[in-house]
């Protein structure tokens, strides 16, 4: 069975093991998410921030304080990822396999969209997903576009590239501007320095791929966004998944299709 096959359950059972791996291609059909919990009185900020910031930020659910688990998985977000970093005012203090050590009772859990989840409907109208071929993580950037901020939350926007053919790039655009929630249409096609970005083969999350001969970069806004903000803004506390290894849950990709 391959690991597209896997239902997100037997996937979760894998991770919560101890497997750490990019999820990119993991549980086909199935709604992939990014995690981000904060202490509850920080909540409101990151909701707010989200609200303000929707491209990067589409929010899926929140779960209640303290609790590991909601409507969107039969699971717990402690375990159930291949990979986590916690952060500690504004600094990167462990990347552990669990965080239930960490886990607080006023711990709110948010899950955002992440672009995996149109990942299936572009390679089935024709588009190739570069790192999916190859078999690494997507290549992530932080760019010199902000955010708007809110409350203590502020930091630059963060983007996934795929390289497209060009004359595949209106397809790309068009397929995933269909999944507004999982962060929708690209929001910068080309040159990569319009974004502030110096080398597209130094990525600050995720891995580099190559770019062929008449392929275009294609810029999605990424739900690592909230990690680059938890750095720059200092939150005393922060548990967020490992970029690129996301929580599968037992939505639908189809649930979130326009």
């Amino acid at each position: 069975m391959t690991t597209a096959e896997l239902t997100p359950p037997e996937a979760r059972a894998r991770f919560r093991a101890g497997l750490s791996t990019p999820t990119s291609g993991w549980c086909a059909g199935f709604t992939q998410a990014n995690l981000i919990a904060v202490p509850r009185e920080f909540a409101w900020d990151v909701l707010l921030f989200a609200q303000r910031n929707p491209k990067p930020c589409p929010v899926l659910d929140v779960l209640e304080p303290g609790d590991p688990t909601g409507a969107l998985l039969d699971g717990d977000v402690r375990t159930d990822l291949p990979g986590y970093r916690v952060y500690a005012d504004g600094a990167l203090v462990d990347r552990p396999s669990e965080v239930a050590r960490y886990w607080r009772s006023d711990l709110v859990g948010f899950l955002i969209g992440c672009s995996f989840t149109f990942e299936t409907a572009l390679l089935a109208e024709g588009v190739p997903v570069r790192h999916l071929a190859r078999g690494t993580n997507v290549p992530m950037y932080r760019t010199t576009r902000r955010c708007r901020p809110a409350g203590r939350m502020s930091g630059p926007l963060v983007v996934s590239m795929r390289p497209v053919p060009a004359g595949l790039v209106d397809t790309a655009v068009a397929v995933t501007a269909r999944y507004p929630d999982v962060h929708g249409a690209p929001v910068h096609v080309g040159d990569p320095g319009a974004l502030g970005i110096a080398d597209l083969a130094v990525p600050d999350f995720g891995d580099p791929v190559p770019i062929a001969e008449g392929e275009v970069p294609v810029f999605w806004a990424c739900g690592v966004t909230p990690q680059a903000a938890v750095l720059e803004s200092r939150l005393p506390l922060a548990i967020t998944h490992e970029p690129g290894q996301m929580l599968i849950t037992d939505a639908r990709d189809t649930d979130y299709l326009l």
